[in-house]
């Protein structure tokens, strides 16, 4: 059922959003393209007129104004004074073509109609005073362009009578629920028919002429795929419909709440936890736990299971196919139950080949331990800010073969988000401090690496903002102060390297928008003008590339070569982030084949969403399957 109008689907999830100008230009063609840009400016997906040969409208007598209503001589008096001419009309066809917004029309008569086929329109709009009109959408749907129809002054079985007319002619077509009156009254509306509409025909939009936005909000909320507002450049000015239109300012606000309402509707699929869910999950959620120390062997019963948070172990939901197991492994009192629990035989690491150094993430407490199951290439030193303040001889023995990376905190002590990019001259400086302060550390871990000839220290260095993302005006602005910010620290025998970031990075304090080191272009530029070289994180970057509409794998040929280091994980969507290998949208053979041609020397680990737990399952399954890609 779906249909395009121009490149725009009609029925994707995407709302169509008409902003009908109709004749509220008042006849000034230099008013109408003004309102053309207005629009444009405002998010309008096209912009649509109106087209009357009024002696083909109304009949003579009327036209003669002999015997009718005040109402219908008003209104042709302002038809009169306010219709554009035909050459007008292609005129302003031509211009929306220029700018690049499509221009629509309502034909009122099939005269209108044959030429409006002259100007190569993508679709046609009905007006609700010609829902009824079965003349003239025969010869509509005899042009076999789309249509949109609005149902204001129409009963159900005149809609009916309609759609079947259409299905009959094998029109594409969508409806618009509509009250036709101006403005319309809030209780006159029912705003809730349009899924009674819904069963007639499946298309559904909402035509508004209510004073304000918030109905056509609810429309979207109600899955409407087309919004079509009237527009105006003064509610003031003479004319019916000035009333019930929207200004440029209120239509741009109708335009980012239906945007907001798109993100936010989804696509009613299966429900996934977002990455905000399952931080405070881990933090809030339930696990089940061992009750007391239990040997490996025991037959579990109720005595040895208890309830505790966080929820970083096996759920509390899985307690009865927990119960009659055989542990295969000691526990100490307290230690989280694992979902490897269920199963015979937990995963154990092995030595992995590679052609490039690999390496696994660790922090101070749990080195040993990795130490004693594993040797790998390197280790990524992940420090926290209460880790800032340990001494690394407590943990560390050396001198290790394996080379050294580091990843800075997010947060330092006080809620304190790195930013070397901030506006915030004194946050500026803080992080400045905080981020010597790392160096300094890697100076010192070195001394157990003596492999590592410069450490890279991987970074998120800021850029971000809380309600909403920066204007592109403001980007070079902070990339600037972070050049200035890196101009400043002492990175002698270390190498900073950025993170690519994701659009909407989640840190401990809530969800930001992330503003540089997110664009392919604009990280690659930066790497030439500052000599830098980036840890190419492919988890955010497959969330940029979902939320931006570019080619993964295009970015990944472009940031490759400036690559000393990559994190790996696979992700969905567009707040999927951190997934196992093989359990997002990444094709891994195919990256590791850019990978190879681009950045054959990089290292790598595998960074999967709390891999670390039960021992490192999450880790050793990344590097299985990610055995052969690299």
């Amino acid at each position: 059922m779906n249909f395009n109008i121009g490149n725009f689907e009609i029925g994707n999830g995407q709302v169509f959003i008409i902003a009908e100008i109709g004749n509220n230009h008042n006849g000034s063609f230099e008013r109408a393209i003004e309102m053309i840009d207005k629009a444009h400016e405002a998010g309008a997906d096209c912009v649509k007129f109106q087209m009357r040969h009024l002696d083909q409208v109304y009949r003579h007598r009327s036209l003669n104004k002999s015997g009718d209503d005040l109402g219908t001589e008003y209104v042709i008096d302002l038809l009169n004074r306010f219709e554009l001419s035909v050459a007008q009309h292609r005129r302003l066809a031509d211009y929306c073509a220029q700018v690049g917004i499509p221009y629509m029309c309502t034909p009122w008569d099939s005269k209108s109609v044959d030429v409006l086929e002259g100007f190569s329109v993508p679709a046609y709009k009905v007006a609700s005073a010609d829902l009824t009109n079965l003349p003239l959408l025969d010869h509509l749907a005899q042009t076999g362009k789309p249509l949109i129809l609005s149902t204001g002054m129409s009963t159900t079985e005149e809609v009916a009578i309609t759609v079947a007319l259409l299905n009959k002619r094998g029109s594409k077509f969508a409806l618009l629920h509509c009250n036709s009156t101006y403005p319309a009254p809030l209780h006159d509306i029912n705003l809730k028919w349009m899924n009674a509409l819904r069963q007639v025909h499946p298309l559904i939009g909402y035509s508004g002429h209510e004073r304000g936005i918030s109905v056509s909000l609810g429309a979207v909320a109600l899955d409407a795929c087309i919004i079509e507002r009237h527009f105006t450049l003064d509610r003031a000015m003479e004319g019916p419909d000035h009333a019930a239109s929207l200004t440029q300012s209120e239509f741009t606000l109708m335009v980012e709440g239906i945007r907001e309402l798109e993100l936010a509707l989804g696509k009613g699929a299966e429900r996934h936890l977002s990455q905000g869910e399952m931080i405070n999950r881990e933090n809030l959620g339930k696990s089940l736990v061992a009750a007391s120390s239990i040997k490996e062997g025991t037959v579990l019963g109720n005595e040895h299971v208890k309830v505790r948070s966080p929820g970083q172990g096996l759920s509390p939901q899985r307690y009865e196919a927990l119960l009659g197991r055989t542990l295969n492994h000691d526990m100490d009192e307290e230690d989280f139950f694992y979902p490897s629990d269920l199963q015979d035989a937990r995963i154990e690491p092995r030595d992995y080949q590679f052609t490039r150094p690999w390496g696994v993430p660790v922090r101070y407490h749990d080195f040993s331990e990795y130490a004693s199951r594993i040797d790998p290439k390197l280790w990524e030193f992940h420090l926290s800010y209460s880790d800032m303040e340990l001494e690394p001889k407590d943990y560390l023995n050396g001198p290790y073969q394996a080379e050294l990376v580091v990843h800075a905190p997010e947060l330092f002590a006080g809620s304190k988000l790195m930013d070397l990019a901030t506006p915030d001259e004194a946050y500026r400086r803080e992080s400045i401090r905080e981020t010597q302060r790392v160096i300094d550390i890697t100076r010192n871990l070195k001394r157990f690496f003596p492999n590592s000839q410069r450490p890279p220290i991987v970074a998120n260095i800021g850029g971000f903002t809380m309600d909403a993302p920066l204007p592109a005006s403001q980007i070079n602005g902070y990339y600037k102060r972070f050049a200035e910010s890196l101009a400043e620290l002492d990175t002698e025998g270390v190498e900073l390297i950025p993170q690519t970031m994701a659009p909407f990075p989640w840190h401990f304090g809530g969800q930001r928008y992330q503003n540089i080191f997110v664009k392919a272009d604009e990280i690659v530029e930066w790497c030439s003008k500052l000599n830098l070289r980036m840890c190419f994180d492919t988890s955010h970057t497959r969330l940029t590339c979902n939320h931006l509409g570019l080619d993964f794998y295009e970015f990944a040929e472009k940031i490759a070569p400036h690559s000393a280091h990559l994190h790996l994980g696979d992700a969905r969507g567009l707040n999927g982030e951190g997934l196992q290998v093989g359990e997002g949208e990444i094709d891994f053979s195919r990256l590791g084949e850019i990978l190879k041609r681009g950045c054959p020397a990089a290292t790598f680990i595998p960074e999967i969403w709390q891999g670390h737990k039960n021992g490192g399952e999450g880790f050793w399954v990344a590097l299985e399957r990610l055995e052969g890609t690299l």
